[in-house]
């Protein structure tokens, strides 16, 4: 039987072009996967995450905008309301490794652990920028000035009786991007100590809830 070599070179052709485009198919999910791992390590790399400040940790002086000064202390936090303001402020940590860049904060005196934090809508922006760089402590401050406002009343009353009360932080990396929401609590002196902090959760609005 002859053998038509013309068939022959057209079934070789193919299956060469079909082996060429596994190994492009290969190569190119290859680069995408290598592009992820890429793009994941540098995301990671300016990813921040605020945690309460050592207590070891320096204090750090405090000023706002009408003047008013106080220095909070390593772990803790300071409140005062007097002369119809509230200042409040958080000696902080940046346990991440990219420069935290705060934009806003949100007040609560509720004492339910809402698994939810509050709608971006509802936080106020800073007057300010804050930042607080990778490794190193720094601190967050905010001021109630509206005292027909409810949330200054209950923020004022919890003060007065020393409970507990909660700032939710929103802050993300040096691109704007990596969005956190950090719930922190101002814990009641005790013992001799005064306020200190804590935080409880944080919720990453630009990725998927790691729980």
């Amino acid at each position: 039987m002859a053998i038509d070599w013309a068939v022959v070179s057209s079934l070789g052709t193919a299956a060469g072009t079909f082996a060429l485009a596994g190994a492009t198919f290969a190569f190119v999910r290859s680069s995408a996967h290598s592009a992820r791992v890429a793009e994941r390590a540098l995301m990671v790399g300016l990813r921040p995450l605020l945690m309460p400040s050592r207590i070891e940790d320096p204090e750090q002086p405090v000023g706002f905008s009408d003047e008013f000064r106080v220095t909070v202390p390593g772990g803790g936090a300071s409140v005062d309301a007097t002369d119809g303001v509230i200042h409040l402020t958080l000696s902080l940590r940046n346990a991440g490794s990219g420069l935290a860049v705060l934009d806003g904060w949100w007040v609560n005196i509720s004492q339910k652990h809402c698994k939810e934090h509050a709608p971006l809508t509802s936080f106020t922006k800073h007057g300010r920028d804050l930042y607080v760089a990778p490794g190193e402590h720094g601190f967050w401050q905010g001021a109630l000035r509206d005292p027909d406002a409810a949330i200054y009343s209950e923020v004022r009353e919890a003060i007065r009786e020393q409970k507990h009360f909660t700032v939710e932080l929103l802050y993300g990396d040096l691109e704007g991007g990596q969005r956190t929401i950090s719930r922190f609590s101002f814990l009641p002196p005790m013992e001799g100590i005064g306020w200190s902090c804590a935080v409880s959760r944080h919720w990453h609005l630009d990725a998927p809830d790691p729980r």
